[in-house]
């Protein structure tokens, strides 16, 4: 099987989704955060639970990886050489635009949509999600841009599908990003 990469921006629903995708088709979901977040262990950062990088830790993390590219460069050789195994779901800022293989997909999410999910995920203020959504959303595109010169949330291009998350539950995601690739591997 080919893998499915799944990009979008911070608190698309990514991850939720993958893991439904994983259950589904009984295959391994994996993050380019996973990666990046065992690596800032290795530095040592307590780097657990979803929410880490939504928290001051872990955007000072993300400010650190904006000054020393080679972060983000190790996590992709990590991705990568999972990638090209198959059989798996990433979730993966990168992927996408680095990767020959796989079944690239986008979910594309308002601000205001992604600080509720964040919200609500992490029983934040949202406020202060709307806020972390503007940083991460700023940050991401000027690491991206530098390490690859990356539009990042501009160029869609590489990708397969672009999904609209506004109104769609994970579930009703999946079934598109299941019902698509089907169409392209299976027939």
């Amino acid at each position: 099987m080919e893998a499915i990469i799944i990009a979008g921006k911070p608190a698309a629903g990514k991850t939720t989704v993958a893991n439904i995708i994983a259950k589904r088709l009984h295959i391994k979901a994996i993050g380019g955060g996973d990666i990046l977040k065992e690596m800032a262990v290795e530095r040592g950062y307590k780097a657990d639970g979803v929410e880490w990088w939504d928290t001051p830790e872990g955007i000072k993390f993300l400010q650190e990886r904006m000054e020393n590219p080679d972060f983000d460069a190790e996590a992709d050789r990590r991705l990568i050489k999972k990638l090209e195994e198959g059989n798996i779901v990433v979730t993966s800022y990168t992927a996408a635009w680095i990767s020959k293989k796989g079944f690239k997909v986008w979910l594309d999410g308002s601000e205001e949509t992604r600080a509720e999910r964040m919200h609500t995920r992490d029983k934040t203020n949202l406020l202060d999600s709307m806020k972390v959504v503007r940083i991460r959303d700023k940050d991401n595109f000027l690491v991206y841009k530098r390490m690859y010169n990356i539009e990042f949330g501009q160029d869609k291009k590489p990708f397969d599908i672009i999904i609209d998350t506004n109104a769609k539950t994970p579930e009703q995601i999946a079934d598109i990003i299941i019902g698509e690739y089907n169409k392209k591997y299976k027939e």
